[in-house]
């Protein structure tokens, strides 16, 4: 089973055990997750998932889509090169030990 360590804007990091076919946002809210809102459930339309993709997994994700890109310009907390959507990571076997970023806030 897939695991992804989410690391709090304090330091402190919870590494979490996913599904494959889960997204890192569903995983993230299943567990009770403080610091991924998710408003939408899920459907790419508020941006309160938002997180950083560490360096090392940048390049392993699938290519951002349009619709991902335009509200990652309207997140809470500053857009970064490394940012991403958690609604839109989907767990493989190929991303056990993906290590997400959260920012200091969501709204």
């Amino acid at each position: 089973m897939p695991a992804i360590t989410f690391i709090h804007p304090d330091g402190k990091s919870d590494r979490i055990e996913t599904s494959d076919g889960e997204s890192a946002m569903q995983a993230a809210t299943r567990h009770g997750l403080d610091g991924i809102l998710a408003e939408c459930g899920g459907n790419a339309m508020c941006a309160t998932c938002h997180v950083y993709v560490d360096a090392g997994w940048l390049a392993r994700l699938p290519a951002i889509g349009d619709n991902e890109d335009a509200l990652l310009d309207g997140t809470a907390d500053a857009r970064l090169p490394n940012s991403r959507l958690s609604c839109q990571i989907m767990i493989t076997p190929e991303l056990d030990g993906l290590v997400l970023r959260l920012p200091e806030r969501q709204v």
